[in-house]
């Protein structure tokens, strides 16, 4: 354990985003899955929330860019099928 207070608090910063990263990941993750598992006419709908999401997750350094537009371009694949 740390002994600088300094450092102690960087270690609780960091358990702090490191939880904030895995929540929105795992959202992100929940969304992929939902929108590539629906059919019809709720496919779109989930198809452009997972759009933002990507985005979201990109704007927060979750993904890098060109991570967050194969995506993308997948999930617009996606709902081109429908």
């Amino acid at each position: 354990m740390a002994n600088i207070k300094s450092a102690k608090k960087r270690v609780k910063v960091n358990e702090a985003k490191a939880a904030r990263n895995k929540a929105r990941k795992s959202a992100l993750k929940t969304a992929l899955k939902k929108a590539r598992n629906a059919e019809g006419a709720e496919q779109a709908a989930l198809v452009q929330d997972a759009i933002k999401k990507v985005d979201q997750a990109c704007a927060n350094g979750l993904l890098h860019k060109n991570n967050a537009a194969r995506k993308k371009s997948q999930l617009a694949k996606l709902g081109n099928q429908a």
